[in-house]
């Protein structure tokens, strides 16, 4: 396998799109505060609320305070334009409706890059990736096509209008990156304190204090905490 190089810099605008809310925090959150804090513009995509996500929680109570775990969530790595396409948590299909909706995102946001989470079949050796990943992932890079392709979903543009546009790239969380970003101990902390704000979440998912388990995601996320150089891997794909 070719090492990883290092991710483009040549870009403004990045639009962020993944399943739930803490996806971004456990993947990527550590690059966002890199970026955000050279002065790049990142939205959040996010297509569900994440109602299924807290046992012993009703989904609609899950989705209330999911939602502004994740607003409080961007506001630590920079982060001020968050939407939710409220899709329903676990059961996501990748549908032209999904592709569709994906594509009017790219259309109004205009980024030069997307951001989306591993949508391959496995997180590694025994580690099964979940359906809402798998589907929302091949459902991005088919959207990154449609925004660009003036016969795919045209009423985008006669109706709405919403010109086509061009994406340069996808940088894909995934465990096997073809590329990484080098991040500084700031945007760790704030990758930290990003993932901690999912309070209920977290507490549902362990006793160990939320501060802990943020810690520790955030340390295996950008390579651990005795390395000499923190980073965070993406797979690259051109458009």
């Amino acid at each position: 396998m070719n090492t990883p190089q290092t991710m483009p810099d040549n870009w403004q605008r990045a639009l962020l799109i993944m399943a739930h809310p803490d996806d971004p925090e456990y993947g990527t959150a550590a690059a966002v505060a890199q970026w955000t804090g050279a002065g790049k513009d990142i939205s959040y995509l996010l297509a569900t609320r994440g109602e299924a996500g807290i046992a012993g929680m009703s989904p609609a109570e899950a989705a209330m305070v999911r939602l502004e775990e994740q607003r409080r969530a961007c506001e630590q790595v920079g982060v001020e334009n968050l939407t939710f396409l409220d899709y329903p948590d676990g059961r996501i299909e990748n549908t032209l409706k999904l592709r569709r909706d994906i594509a009017r995102a790219i259309r109004r946001h205009r980024p030069d890059g997307i951001i989306t989470l591993n949508f391959g079949e496995t997180w590694g050796p025994g580690r099964w990736n979940s359906s809402d990943h798998r589907q929302l992932g091949r459902a991005v890079l088919d959207a990154v096509a449609d925004a660009a392709n003036e016969w795919i979903f045209p009423e985008l543009a006669e109706a709405e209008g919403l010109i086509l546009h061009p994406v340069q790239w996808v940088a894909v969380a995934s465990p096997r990156p073809t590329h990484w970003l080098e991040v500084d101990a700031d945007s760790v902390e704030r990758a930290v304190a990003s993932l901690a704000e999912h309070r209920q979440y977290l507490c549902a998912l362990s006793n160990e204090p939320v501060e802990v388990q943020a810690r520790q995601q955030i340390d295996i996320m950008t390579g651990g905490a005795e390395s000499a150089k923190r980073r965070v891997g993406f797979e690259l794909y051109s458009f």
